[in-house]
């Protein structure tokens, strides 16, 4: 499968698997932790969410022109996983629940995503282009895209455990003070702190709540309290097992830093041997930047859609799935283990069609296997919507405290909308980022990579609007405003489709 690249991809990818290990953390329970912890509704914890994704995206522009200027790549690089791992011990110290100070507690929690999103910002980007560095040479620039589609296959191999084991971890916790866990019971334990309890609600509290508990509940008020704060507990230490995660990517990722591409050496030794370097023409360079701001531009509806999977789609598993699978209890945040799951599986089988294809002469341009994985991510929101058809609004479960169990939907739907998610993704994230690192000029490779990845944040900032209609119309509805986002991206895609591959010639 690695016969023919770069000896440095597989290191890079190691050294990237922390990274996505705290993404995948943070995918699955940051949505919940917000509404646990502070006892947000949808819309204010999507707000966080979506400023905080698009965050980690946008920074990735400055982390590029950091590294353009400097062209010490490897220490931005550096600099980003160190304050990363900072940033995972900001929110792995616990704080008491529910905060004393709302204010000042909320700030704090925004304060360490922040320093995460910058941390990276400076990494991410950064990394893929040295990866992309890796395939200018000729030997493997015809690789090129299977290359960026191994290297994505490693890194989400750390996104497959995250969603396994923060909940795992504060399931624990809650089970050494007495307690077992129930994805409903937070908003409840709030709503009876602020007396906005329906009847109907406040007699599923009750019936919940002496689930729980191992000790009869004599003082509801008392149980909430503590159960919140144990409840949160879990979910800080759950964020200090990302510090590990981290930790093993710096160390692999120092282990080999001398084996990677370094720029800066590579023109200091043109320059030493009077080497001439070749300008591309400012023609050229114009038309390739146009191309790629095209590109940058479609792909912000695709992700506006992808990255639901951290907000609504994990709300639905929560509000509306039934959290049973041949006989195991499941969690709301497993199902974020789909997606890398389903990465690292599906990736060779996508490559190896893919280089079938390629000794056949028939292989689709990189511009028109991204316009074809954003008809697929269509796809799964179709499924989505036609499996929501029957629920009711989110307003009507909050007032029933809880959807019952014989009106939820099977967790294979889902899992299926999951698995087509996850084609759509193999066709459009790894060989975007491989597009860009053939298209960019070399002097912006890091500028254009941050900006892949700024566009990436664009959609992420409006990933709010999907909680905001989670809320406030019935659910198949909103999943066919993302039925549409795919498909304006497509169309676009298509329309553009003989220019961008011409350009990338």
């Amino acid at each position: 499968m690695f016969k023919g690249h770069p000896k440095g991809l597989i290191p890079a990818a190691l050294a990237n698997m922390g990274e996505r290990f705290g993404f995948y953390t943070m995918m699955a329970i940051l949505v919940l932790f917000l509404q646990a912890k502070f006892g947000l509704d949808g819309t204010s914890a999507g707000w966080i969410y979506s400023t905080f994704y698009s965050s980690i995206y946008f920074l990735a522009i400055v982390g590029g022109i950091i590294a353009d200027r400097t062209k010490n790549y490897k220490g931005t690089i550096l600099a980003g996983l160190l304050m990363m791992a900072f940033g995972y011990v900001l929110l792995a110290v616990p704080t008491p629940t529910p905060v004393p100070n709302l204010t000042f507690y909320l700030v704090a929690t925004c304060v360490a995503l922040g320093v995460i999103a910058f941390g990276n910002g400076l990494f991410k980007g950064n990394l893929q282009a040295l990866v992309g560095q890796m395939y200018d040479d000729p030997k493997y620039e015809k690789v090129r895209d299977s290359g960026f589609s191994l290297f994505y296959m490693f890194i989400n191999v750390g996104g497959i455990f995250a969603p396994m084991i923060a909940p795992s971890l504060r399931s624990w916790w809650l089970a050494r003070s007495g307690y077992t866990y129930n994805a409903n019971l937070p908003e409840l334990c709030h709503q009876h702190l602020g007396g906005t309890l329906t009847e109907q609600a406040r007699e599923r509290f009750h019936e919940l709540a002496n689930q729980v508990s191992e000790a009869p509940i004599s003082d509801y008020t008392s149980f909430c309290n503590d159960y919140l704060n144990v409840f949160n507990e879990g979910f800080h230490y759950a964020f200090g097992v990302a510090i590990i995660a981290m930790l093993i990517s710096l160390a692999i990722y120092l282990k080999n830093k001398v084996s990677f591409p370094d720029p800066a050496k590579k023109a200091a030794e043109a320059k030493a041997n009077n080497t001439t370097v070749t300008e591309m023409d400012i023609k050229e360079v114009r038309q390739r930047i146009y191309a790629l701001l095209a590109v940058f531009g479609v792909v912000i509806f695709f992700w506006f859609s992808f990255h639901q999977n951290g907000l609504t789609l994990t709300m639905f598993a929560r509000d509306y799935t039934v959290l049973k699978l041949a006989g195991f209890e499941l969690n709301p945040e497993i199902f974020q283990s789909m997606n890398p799951f389903f990465v690292v599986f599906l990736t060779p089988i996508v490559v190896g069609i893919f280089g079938w294809l390629r000794n056949r002469g028939i292989e689709p341009s990189t511009p028109k296997k991204i316009a074809i994985g954003m008809f697929i991510a269509a796809l799964a929101y179709v499924l989505m919507t036609i499996g929501s058809l029957n629920v009711p609004l989110f307003s009507k479960v909050t007032e029933m405290g809880g959807l019952p169990e014989i009106e939820k939907v099977t967790p294979f739907l889902l899992i299926g909308a999951y698995f087509i998610l996850t084609v759509a993704e193999l066709f459009i994230s790894p060989l975007g980022i491989s597009f860009v690192s053939k298209v960019a000029p070399p002097q912006y490779q890091g500028l254009m990579q941050g900006l892949w990845l700024g566009a990436t944040g664009a959609g992420n900032q409006l990933l709010v609007f999907g909680a905001m209609l989670y809320v406030g119309v019935p659910i198949w509805l909103t999943w066919t405003v993302f039925i549409v986002a795919c498909a304006i991206s497509m169309f676009i895609m298509i329309f553009m489709l003989k220019w961008l591959e011409r350009v990338s010639e």
